[in-house]
């Protein structure tokens, strides 16, 4: 069954998610919420009213130390072609994840109300931004939560070829350095599995949160 939150500050156990990973509907995006989301391995994820929370089983996770780079691009990362920066520009790049077209997709998931609430979640130090630049151009990059030792990723762009990788690649790697032990990929995608993402089960999911959440 699908459950109906209230008002109350209350996710359902996840194993009770339907088959597609659906769990809840209702709710609001208040800072508390989400972070009692992502805490408990589920995310919002809709495009229209109400929200939808989510809890996929098997769950798309990348281990730092797991991340493929093809020599191509550890090419493109010697020649230092891009400039990459952490939580620069976080508005610039949730707008640009928004607008970018994505073949397959009709329209966006990032609304208004969730552009708003990852927005909030920067400013309390919780959602973080990766920034790609070409000659001062911003031309990708990534966003996500950082709690403990996870990230999780929510969106990411790119205008000009291997920008986002670029952003990708580098962030993983910089902050595997200083102890980040999982990255939550939450959706299987082409483009992260040829980075090293992989399927794990829930319940694998939810004990790694229990071990590197702080």
């Amino acid at each position: 069954m699908i459950f109906s939150l209230t008002q109350h500050l209350k996710f359902p156990p996840v194993h009770l998610a339907e088959p597609d990973g659906l769990l809840a509907t209702g709710g609001d995006l208040s800072i508390d919420r989400l972070i009692l989301a992502y805490r408990s391995g589920i995310f919002p994820w809709y495009s229209k009213p109400p929200v939808l929370w989510w809890s996929p089983d098997p769950r798309f996770v990348l281990f730092p130390e797991e991340l493929k780079v093809s020599a191509s691009m550890k090419q493109v990362l010697k020649k230092q072609v891009f400039r990459i920066t952490v939580n620069q520009d976080f508005e610039a790049v949730i707008g640009h994840c928004r607008c970018t077209y994505r073949r397959g997709q009709d329209g966006t998931w990032i609304t208004d109300p969730m552009q708003e609430a990852y927005t909030r979640l920067h400013r309390e130090g919780y959602a973080t931004s990766v920034e790609c630049w070409l000659d001062d151009q911003l031309v990708g990059g990534l966003y996500g939560v950082r709690m403990g030792r996870v990230f999780f990723g929510e969106s990411m762009f790119s205008h000009v070829s291997n920008a986002s990788k670029a952003a990708f690649i580098t962030f993983v790697q910089s902050e595997q350095a200083s102890g980040l032990a999982l990255i939550d990929c939450q959706v299987h995608t082409e483009h992260l599995a040829s980075l090293g993402a992989r399927f794990i089960s829930r319940a694998s999911f939810m004990d790694l949160l229990s071990t590197h959440l702080d």
